[in-house]
């Protein structure tokens, strides 16, 4: 039996939005039209996106919808407090570190992907079912949202959709929010791995070599100018770079298709041939690989990133703005 879902009419508004809002609703049919849910569907299958506005209708209309609140950041973890003070109605938070990360030695990385048993517990505990459509979200410009999106779609979870725009979308469309948690009936689902393409270190060293390997964090760390958190500052020699916060425009949509593959061809992507993306921890690597999948590519995470290669003294290290690193210093001819 499926579980009763929150909707919108339920949600806390200002008394203007909250009249505004039930006027609309009123005129709006208060059962789930199935073709109009397979049509919202259908909308965001090839693009992995959802608006604001037809994640409002699924809510209303889709018992199957379940929505994850993924807010996160480096200089700020604990995403709970924010998400207890206002989410969007229904949605479950996700412990990030907890729920989509394993814990180990340094020369794993930071956030090494989570075991496929730790990730069904959690989308358990979310209230995910087999077939179940999840949106996910966070309030950063989709860049905890995207790792949400790359651990459950190479799980098997075959409809998962980020919301452009993060929640500064929802709330400037004029949509509710909704204090408290959210505790959903436990889900049933079962979880695999390997559906979408990843390598590690060995395979990272021999993207570079290859095909094209995209370091996607800021370019002063890309230099080797600064490392504020991993042992050595540099990157994989061979990598290109481009910064991922450049996959999105000012509001935190990502870019349409057209612009996002002139930019990742300028660089020297080429369909049909190898691609990968690493970050600092693996984190915001999963937001270039979804902007490479929107482009229309077919790329490869490579989890461990720089807190994995930097932790190995063996693997060599590049600075400087040229992929294969600074040129050495000329040395004086002996006389």
């Amino acid at each position: 039996m499926r579980r009763s879902r929150r909707t919108l009419s339920n949600a806390r508004l200002p008394p203007a939005a909250r009249d505004a809002r039930l006027d609309a609703l009123s005129a709006a049919p208060r059962t789930p039209d199935v073709s109009d849910v397979r049509r919202l569907r259908k909308r965001t299958v090839t693009d992995l996106l959802i608006t604001a506005e037809d994640l409002a209708a699924l809510i209303d209309r889709d018992p199957s919808l379940v929505v994850l609140d993924v807010r996160w950041r480096l200089d700020r973890p604990d995403g709970r407090p924010e998400y207890l003070e206002g989410h969007i109605p229904g949605a479950v938070y996700v412990d990030f570190d907890h729920e989509l990360a394993e814990h180990g030695a340094p020369t794993d990385g930071r956030h090494p992907l989570p075991s496929t048993a730790r990730l069904q517990d959690a989308a358990r505990r979310w209230g995910v079912d087999d077939g179940d459509t999840v949106v996910v979200y966070d309030d950063l410009k989709s860049l905890s949202a995207a790792r949400a999106w790359w651990v459950l779609s190479d799980a098997g979870v075959a409809d998962v959709r980020i919301l452009d725009g993060s929640l500064r979308a929802w709330t400037s469309a004029g949509l509710p929010l909704e204090s408290g948690d959210v505790a959903p009936a436990p889900g049933t689902v079962t979880l695999g791995a390997g559906h979408l393409a990843q390598v590690d270190i060995d395979g990272a060293a021999e993207l570079a070599k290859t095909g094209v390997l995209l370091d996607v964090r800021a370019a002063e760390r890309y230099r080797g100018e600064v490392e504020p958190i991993d042992p050595r500052a540099g990157h994989v020699p061979g990598a290109l770079n481009r910064f991922t916060g450049a996959n999105v425009d000012a509001d935190g949509r990502f870019l349409d298709a057209g612009a996002l593959r002139d930019a990742f061809v300028d660089l020297g992507v080429v369909a049909g041939e190898p691609v990968g993306v690493y970050c600092g921890s693996g984190v915001t690597a999963s937001h270039a690989f979804v902007a490479l999948t929107l482009a229309g590519f077919s790329p490869t995470l490579y989890p461990g990133s720089w807190s994995q290669w930097s932790n190995h003294p063996d693997r060599p290290v590049a600075t400087g703005p040229h992929p294969e690193g600074a040129p050495a210093p000329a040395t004086k001819e002996q006389s």
